[in-house]
């Protein structure tokens, strides 16, 4: 399982290396809570997630980083995230990376599932970004607390919808598996 995770633009100030999860502090990563989490998560986390750094490229939860101010170049980026992406087997991606950080490289479409959020308010589904990012982070923790391990999108599905009402949208193809989950 490799979990897909976008920086925040909130960081901690550094005046040296830190720990990359602990440098990312906007809304995903209070909802990961990664402070929290047992020992055994912290080690499926360190392993399973790879966050996708305006600065840094794909990095590990433990990467030390510095606090910095950067937008992505996706062009520039792209080489380096796909070196480190590219080699890593995995039997399920789930992709929770915000539409910015999404080009700066291509999962395999048959083994991707995308985490798309929405809230229902009166009625009618619709997005909201803030609670979109809160929401990712708590499917990040769930999955990392989990005591299976999600290795196909059925699996993920069965895993996600215990806490949350969802639905999954098979690939085509071309595009990846959709998990589309109703914030609460």
């Amino acid at each position: 399982m490799l979990i897909l995770l976008p920086p925040s633009e909130k960081k901690l100030e550094t005046t040296k290396a830190t720990p990359a999860i602990a440098v990312y502090t906007g809304v995903l990563y209070q909802a990961l809570d990664w402070a929290t989490l047992t020992p055994a998560a912290k080690k499926r986390g360190e392993s399973a997630i790879a966050i996708i750094s305006a600065k840094y490229g794909a990095i590990s939860p433990s990467d030390r980083i510095e606090s910095y101010k950067a937008k992505i170049d996706n062009k520039k980026m792209k080489p380096q995230v796909a070196a480190t992406l590219d080699s890593r087997e995995q039997a399920l991606i789930i992709d929770c990376r915000s539409s910015t950080y999404k080009t700066v490289w291509s999962a395999p479409p048959e083994i991707t599932v995308e985490v798309r959020v929405s809230t229902v308010v009166d009625g009618v589904r619709t997005v909201v970004t803030h609670m979109s990012k809160k929401t990712r982070g708590e499917i990040t923790r769930w999955l990392l607390q989990s005591r299976s391990l999600a290795k196909t999108p059925e699996d993920l599905y069965a895993i996600v919808s215990e806490k949350y009402p969802c639905a999954l949208t098979p690939s085509d193809g071309k595009q990846p598996w959709v998990l589309e989950v109703i914030a609460i």
